[in-house]
């Protein structure tokens, strides 16, 4: 069986929703981000400040091919993960790929006032700037996802079930 693999923007609720949707189908759940904290030894936010991007960004490089040879799992991915159209590619073939949508207004109440976000570290008042400025960037990455799910106006049972539909629909 194919794997659920969730994408999108930060706060999208990659991570709840997999876990809703891999609960609904009695299958394993892997958040990418929790699982190279874990073999790191410490926060994403720790390795970007010690390490920097492209290390992170090589770590989910390797996890998406690792996760990829697998199957019957449900995946969230962190943000950035399948910016990269290796990674996206890579993912796709294992699997049903579903970017999660949302109106930056929406996002911004969700991790507005998140400390745990290395790509919005600093406090400061051009933080929703670079929120928007971010998501805009990675647009055209996201949209070249074939299934999305705009989550703005849904619960996260809402998002989940969608989901599951689809995955039962494959």
């Amino acid at each position: 069986m194919r794997n659920i693999i969730l994408t999108g923007f930060m706060g999208t609720g990659k991570s709840t929703v997999g876990r809703l949707v891999a609960a609904k189908l009695q299958r394993e759940f892997i958040d990418m981000d929790t699982l190279i904290e874990q073999r790191e030894g410490r926060a994403i936010t720790q390795i970007f400040a010690e390490s920097g991007e492209p290390y992170f960004r090589q770590l989910e490089a390797n996890l998406c091919r690792e996760l990829a040879a697998q199957s019957e799992l449900v995946i969230a991915t962190g943000g950035g993960a399948l910016v990269p159209e290796a990674n996206l590619r890579v993912m796709e073939e294992s699997g049903l790929v579903i970017c999660l949508d949302c109106e930056p207004d929406t996002l911004w109440q969700r991790i507005g006032q998140s400390k745990n976000r290395p790509m919005l570290a600093d406090q400061d008042e051009e933080r929703f700037a670079r929120l928007q400025t971010l998501l805009e960037q990675r647009a055209p990455a996201y949209t070249r996802i074939e299934h999305h799910l705009d989550v703005t106006y849904l619960t996260l049972e809402e998002a989940a079930k969608r989901i599951y539909e689809w995955a039962n629909d494959e």
